[in-house]
């Protein structure tokens, strides 16, 4: 199967739109990802930031598949890390390198900036997902706890 990785910047709003829906239909939660879009300018402001990196596959001009990855520079040592925050394939491209394309792409921009890893979690029970980042890197079992601001 032929596609393009294609990083989004200013002006790439359509697709910005398109990822947001993939995501919502993906991980079943409209609420969060379609329910309340922000505005072009603020997704225009979000798209020319150097630390979000927001990739999208597409094919035949279709979007298939895409993922959200922030750079975080670290306070400890002169260096960054890449955390991949979202990451979802349409259901008909899935198992087809999609998703591993678009993680050596990120790790060609890690690269190019000098990252120091790139990290991602996954939810206990998501075996496909599990399988895949086994499969391109080393499991770590942490916890993770969301913290409600005051």
């Amino acid at each position: 199967m032929t596609f393009t990785v294609l990083r989004l910047g200013p002006g790439d709003i359509a697709h910005f739109r398109a990822l947001n829906a993939m995501f919502a239909k993906a991980f079943e939660d409209a609420e969060h990802y379609t329910a309340t879009p922000p505005s072009d300018a603020y997704a225009e402001k979000l798209l020319a930031k150097e630390h979000v990196i927001p990739l999208v596959v597409l094919r035949e001009g279709e979007l298939i598949g895409g993922l959200v990855a922030y750079e975080l520079d670290k306070l400890e040592q002169q260096r960054s890390e890449i955390y991949i925050y979202d990451l979802a394939v349409d259901d008909a491209f899935r198992r087809q390198g999609v998703a591993t394309a678009l993680i050596r792409h990120l790790g060609e921009i890690a690269a190019s900036r000098g990252a120091w890893t790139i990290y991602v979690q996954a939810d206990y029970g998501d075996e496909p997902a599990i399988a895949l980042y086994t499969k391109l890197g080393h499991r770590e079992d942490v916890m993770h706890f969301d913290i409600d601001p005051e």
